[in-house]
């Protein structure tokens, strides 16, 4: 089995967007709250992976002029993305619906260079987010990166060479986990995020670390993961805090 690395470091808030981006993002139960749409714009990634859970037409249709390749997966609250003709006052018959069909498919891999990437919404996944039944599915999907969701919370880690990451909401909905982040009053809160996946080969990896007296460091798939959250300080002032996180997959098993 092949074996990876991460390693973590805080950034300030930046937006990096280049055509090899691959934005994944999920749990879109409240597109009101999508202030995610200001940090992004179309024509800089190139892949968008939705697990599941996408219950707006407007964010559907935002998503669609993102990028050119839109991978949507079944979630437990998918709705029918209708979007309706405007009305026609002159029309004999009311004008026909646009469908968008629900997504059918648990799970999907997509590969960029040597890397599989799988990604399913969550809910398949039994216990829920459980770190042993997600290495089994990697396992049965044959990936080396595998994207959940169903949490509504971010986690990113790496175990037994696979590197596992959860996007967390886009749109701040709240978890349902027992171990769920709770407020001063004890309600459950939660922090939107998203991620980008620069899937570059080699350059990002030679970026983070220093590689001249060590040329065999080069070798395998890099990913590297910028982490968006939308956090408030003491005062109740947002502001968007992003995190590095990288992963290496080795040529060799």
């Amino acid at each position: 089995m092949s074996s990876g690395h991460y390693t973590g470091a805080s950034w300030s808030a930046q937006t990096i967007m280049t055509s090899r981006l691959v934005l994944c993002l999920g749990d879109l139960f409240i597109p009101d709250r999508a202030n995610f749409k200001k940090l992004l714009t179309p024509g800089k990634i190139g892949q968008i992976l939705c697990l599941g859970n996408l219950t707006s037409p407007s964010v559907y249709t935002f998503l669609r002029n993102l990028a050119p390749d839109l991978q949507l997966v079944k979630g437990d609250f998918d709705i029918s993305l209708s979007t309706p003709a405007p009305p026609n006052p002159n029309a004999a018959y009311a004008a026909p619906t646009d469908q968008v069909p629900v997504p059918t498919a648990l799970s999907k891999v997509v590969t960029h260079g040597g890397l599989r990437i799988g990604f399913t919404h969550g809910h398949t996944i039994v216990p829920p987010g459980d770190p042993d039944s997600l290495l089994i599915a990697a396992r049965q999907m044959d990936v080396d990166v595998l994207c959940w969701g169903g949490t509504c919370k971010f986690e990113a880690y790496e175990m037994e060479g696979k590197f596992f990451v959860n996007p967390g909401s886009a749109t701040g909905a709240v978890s349902w986990s027992p171990d769920a982040e709770l407020d001063s009053e004890g309600e459950a809160v939660s922090t939107p995020s998203f991620v980008l996946m620069d899937v570059s080969r080699h350059a990002s990896w030679a970026n983070l670390v220093d590689l001249s007296d060590h040329p065999e460091q080069v070798q395998g798939d890099v990913l590297v993961l910028y982490v968006y959250q939308l956090r408030k300080d003491q005062n109740g002032v947002e502001n968007v805090a992003v995190e590095k996180v990288s992963y290496r997959k080795n040529a060799s098993s």
